[in-house]
């Protein structure tokens, strides 16, 4: 594996990813991303990237995932590549590793700067002369979803255009039933943000899930700022992220394809998209066949509902 450090400050993301430069090519390797905070000085974190054997020169889209608490990030690397593969041969991939296996999001063992982090991916990654700077997608898993759903609502780069959150529907500190909440330095959520409009969502989530339900409600055992964490109902939730890029219409309350286990809602042609998985729990994902993910990013959901 190659060894790269990539030397940058988290408040520089936003000019970093305004520069249009193109670099080399990035390549397959393990790349580092320098940070300081509380718990580190310039601590090198890492990502894992894997490029196509057969992309040539061009330009490739690139698929980022963000690991479950407790997860690591080469272990999901290769469950990716050996469960999704075609995803992996057509896009680059990418993998960073939470810091002490979890993201920082209320009450984790990271008090690390993760949107920083992945904000600098992206944009060095976005440099890349064999990267489409337009078409980037992360994708989270739990935890990692929850720091999907803070990117979405904090982030304003534009080379991401579709997020994928699996089984963590927003929190109800992200969203407190009337605005979307920044995290802040101190995870208290205090201040109200107005997030990008425009984007891609696919929420996925599990009727059966016990540690994220899906009627919403507090976890029974994800921490939260006093006592457990507590989550927007999983319909509810892709619902308000559908109004807010711009669905005019009702919340939707029946499905407009079943298809076995799944139930699929659709916003705004597919643009905003709910999977209910109805025979899985906390691991929904499972139950997506690969079509579906890529159907979502290449835009192909034939429904046409507003």
């Amino acid at each position: 594996m190659q060894f790269h450090s990539c030397w940058i400050a988290a408040f520089l993301v936003a000019v970093a990813a305004a520069d249009s430069i193109a670099v080399d090519p990035v390549t397959t390797g393990e790349y580092v991303i320098t940070q300081s905070w509380s718990q580190e000085t310039a601590f090198q974190r890492p990502y894992y990237v894997h490029v196509p054997e057969q992309a040539g020169k061009k330009r490739l889209p690139v698929f980022i995932f963000l690991h479950g608490n407790g997860g690591q990030a080469q272990e999901a690397l290769r469950g990716f590549s050996l469960h999704r593969k075609t995803i992996a041969s057509q896009y680059i991939t990418v993998f960073p590793q939470g810091y002490r296996e979890s993201w920082n999001i209320v009450a984790e063992r990271s008090t690390a700067d993760d949107r920083g982090f992945i904000e600098a991916i992206v944009a060095r990654l976005a440099k890349a002369d064999n990267v489409d700077p337009k078409n980037f997608t992360i994708m989270g898993s739990s935890n990692g979803s929850a720091l999907v759903n803070q990117l979405m609502i904090e982030s304003d780069l534009p080379q991401i255009r579709n997020y994928i959150t699996g089984v963590s529907p927003l929190n109800v500190l992200q969203y407190d039933g009337k605005d979307f909440k920044a995290k802040g330095d101190d995870n208290n959520y205090t201040v109200a943000a107005m997030p990008v409009k425009g984007k891609r969502l696919m929420n996925i989530s599990g009727l059966k899930d016990d540690l994220v339900p899906y009627m919403g409600g507090p976890s029974r055992a994800i921490p939260g700022k006093d006592g457990t964490l507590a989550f927007v109902a999983a319909e509810e939730s892709t619902f308000v992220w559908a109004r807010h890029m711009g669905h005019k219409g009702k919340r939707i309350t029946e499905p407009f394809q079943i298809s076995g286990d799944l139930e699929v809602f659709s916003y705004l042609d597919g643009d905003v998209i709910h999977y209910k998985v109805t025979n899985e729990g906390h691991g929904a994902e499972r139950g997506i066949p690969e079509q579906a993910l890529l159907d979502f990013l290449k835009g192909n959901h034939g429904d046409r509902r507003k």
